[in-house]
């Protein structure tokens, strides 16, 4: 078994405070591309593990969904030399409180729920006690602490702190967080 690091998308990987479907829209953090490299030189596998409520509502489609991944995924191996960081992909197009059917649901994949990183590890062969969630939300902590990996919480999607149960940090960019993760 190997250890990963999920990684939310929005406000971890891109920039991003909306529901996105356009591949036109897609900033990276000036660090992105380093601190996968760094991840991925440690030995990680990554795992980009995203809600994306915006198809059960109707703001686009599940291929505008993979279309903004395939650019994320082009950017970051064009930067990164070549090098494919970002190959497994799992997004939840869930939302109770959506529009179209079949995703008007609350669903075991989003987050909070850990499904999207159950199913990976089960795919992928991931020891999820000695893996890692980065997200910038409290939903992205509450579901790496239920799928048993280490969590930390980035500022910038807006959160500074979070009720108990508390992430194992809480830091201000993803640089930030993959300095904690290979100081373990």
């Amino acid at each position: 078994m190997r250890p990963a690091v999920f990684l939310d998308r929005d406000n971890t990987i891109i920039q991003n405070d909306d529901h996105l479907g356009d591949p036109d829209g897609v900033v990276l953090f000036d660090d992105t591309v380093d601190s996968l490299l760094r991840l991925d030189d440690a030995g990680y596998v990554l795992v980009v593990v995203t809600n994306q409520s915006g198809v059960a509502r109707g703001l686009f489609t599940e291929e505008d969904v993979h279309a903004v991944h395939d650019t994320i995924r082009s950017q970051v191996r064009e930067a990164a030399g070549e090098r494919d960081l970002l190959m497994h992909w799992y997004h939840s197009p869930y939302h109770p409180e959506g529009t179209v059917e079949p995703f008007v649901l609350e669903h075991s994949s989003r987050k909070p729920e850990p499904g999207m990183l159950l199913q990976a590890a089960e795919e992928l062969d991931l020891d999820l006690s000695s893996s890692w969630m980065i997200g910038d939300a409290p939903r992205d902590i509450r579901a790496g602490q239920k799928a048993g990996c280490s969590t930390i919480l980035l500022r910038c999607g807006g959160w500074k702190d979070m009720k108990d149960p508390q992430p194992d940090a809480i830091v201000d960019g993803i640089g930030h967080a993959v300095d904690i993760v290979l100081r373990t």
